[in-house]
Parts: C-alpha cells; structure tokens; sequence
C-alpha cells in the first residue's frame, strides 16, 4: 500500500493511491529511451507481444515522431481466460537536422527501434546586409 503523507498545503492527508487506476495520467503509456550515436539518432520502445505489421503505426508530424500502437492479447489455459487490449500513443519531440529519408523501423524481440540519420542543420541565425540608400539612389 502507498501512502501520500504530506499535502502541498502543509496538512497532513493520508490517502490510499493504489485503486486510482481509472486516472488517465496513470493509464499505461509506451516506454521509450532515445539517444544520439554519433550522427544516427535512435529511438527503442518496449512493445511486446504486439504483431507490428498490423498494431503499430509510425508518423512524423512537423518536428516529431508520432508512435500509436493497438494491443491485441489474450490468454487462455484450462482454467481462465485474461485479455488486454487497448490504443496507446507517443510523441517523439527529434532533434534539429533529421534527415527524413533516412527514418527507418525495425522489431525484433518486443522492441521496436527507430533509426534515423541527423546531418548539419541550417544555420538559425544569419547576419543581413544592409543596402544603404543616398537620395532616393541605391
């Protein structure tokens, strides 16, 4: 059992967190780890039994990698049956300089990774010329 004893206010407030189940900041979210190698940028996400062919799909919106996944599984022996189901969804905020054409998925072994190449970025801040002007003449 876990106990919260100390309220922001200052009161105390003991309060039993494990039936909250039904908040939606604790429903169940995909576990991702990204990183940079070198120029190749790497995403894995923990996605076990899942069939990625049919459950999973992979978008880039804008500057991020949208992850959305169905789960499908179910468990049956001679004594009970279980089931769990249900959509799950992750941003992926990717660095600056991703070469889009180099995005590219693979499963293997309840993880699904994503590689990506990152190239030079464009320079963000660049000095503008000023055209001076002497009586209307340039």
């Amino acid at each position: 059992m876990s106990t919260v004893t100390k309220f922001r206010g200052g009161t105390l407030a003991p309060f039993d967190w494990t039936n909250l189940s039904w908040l939606p900041m604790l429903a169940p979210t995909i576990r991702v780890e990204d990183y940079l190698d070198g120029d190749r940028y790497v995403v894995r996400a923990e996605l076990p039994g899942i069939d990625p062919a049919k459950d999973v799909r992979i978008t880039r919106t804008g500057e991020s990698l949208r992850l959305d996944v169905v789960r499908r599984e179910s468990h049956t022996d001679k004594v009970h049956s279980e089931f769990h189901y249900g959509s799950f969804s992750r941003l992926i905020p990717l660095p600056a300089g991703v070469k889009e054409e180099t995005i590219a998925a693979r499963y293997a072994d309840g993880i699904l990774e994503i590689t990506a190449t990152v190239g030079g970025t464009e320079p963000t801040a660049r000095e503008i010329p000023i055209t001076v002007e002497h009586g209307g003449k340039r």
